[in-house]
């Protein structure tokens, strides 16, 4: 089917107006009731870590001096609590780079190409590459911050909204929705459930609509405030909907990405 865009945002129209169904809304009160899932975020996502490898990092210039040493051997644990401190710190000086470093630490984990490709992001950057950007996210929104580093040579969508997640969370004030994390597990999500919905309105070419916006990576701006749109929406409900649900809606992305709730396919028609 050829792509367009008027099927498209009819698609994003009928996304955003539905709310999340009974059924998934009972999956993430489960994955947060349950203590060895969602029950340890219960009070924030601070506290969610990801162990990496310090001694495979020695390349980077610079280091941010909060992360481990470099020469001490074998794993450490980074949290987003860690990240967001590196984050409030590059604030008080307005130089982002060593914020943009420990994202991708975090992101990247113990993936072994994580220190090649943060390096050569940063071999084709400038510290002013990312002073933009935040000051974007801080005066017109995450989308005009998304859009500024989408071209950043090797840094993808997916890494570029960690940096920008993190650095939304260390300024006092963004404009608009604040950022989120988007990639390729948060994007199968919504193909599936945005599939989904527009059967449910009636659109049979819903399916091949929903895999070109929500493919693996790859998205535009517009897509990404599109996201941004629906995650917050959907957190606002659950807030209401959940018992103990938490206001800040990376719980529902930390949600998502660990497969709290993932939609079912079906065909056009059938039963919820």
């Amino acid at each position: 089917m050829k792509f367009d865009q008027e099927l498209a945002d009819r698609l994003d129209e009928a996304l955003l107006a539905q709310p999340l169904p009974a059924d998934a809304v009972a999956a993430l009160a489960r994955w947060l009731a349950d203590p060895d899932r969602g029950g340890r975020y219960a009070r924030g996502t601070g506290s969610h870590g990801i162990d990496y490898v310090p001694s495979s990092w020695t390349a980077i210039v610079p280091w941010p001096a909060s992360l481990a040493d470099r020469s001490v051997p074998g794993p450490r644990t980074v949290t987003r609590d860690d990240v967001t401190a590196v984050a409030r710190a590059a604030s008080r000086s307005d130089n982002w780079i060593d914020a943009f470093v420990a994202s991708q630490v975090w992101g990247y984990g113990r993936r072994g190409y994580g220190p090649g490709r943060t390096r050569t992001v940063l071999d084709h950057s400038s510290h002013e590459v990312f002073t933009r950007a935040v000051a974007l996210l801080r005066d017109n929104g995450a989308k005009a911050a998304y859009e500024n580093l989408n071209g950043v040579h090797r840094l993808g969508p997916a890494f570029l909204t960690k940096f920008l997640y993190f650095a939304g969370l260390a300024l006092p004030g963004v404009a608009g929705l604040p950022p989120l994390i988007l990639d390729m597990r948060l994007a199968r999500v919504l193909r599936l459930h945005a599939t989904n919905v527009g059967h449910d309105a009636g659109h049979d070419w819903a399916a091949p609509i929903a895999a070109r916006i929500w493919r693996d990576g790859g998205w535009t701006s517009h897509r990404y405030d599109v996201y941004l749109q629906w995650m917050h929406a959907i957190n606002s409900q659950l807030t209401t909907e959940v018992n103990g649900w938490p206001t800040s809606p990376d719980i529902l992305e930390l949600a998502l990405f660990t497969g709290a709730w993932h939609p079912s396919g079906r065909p056009p028609g059938a039963a919820r």
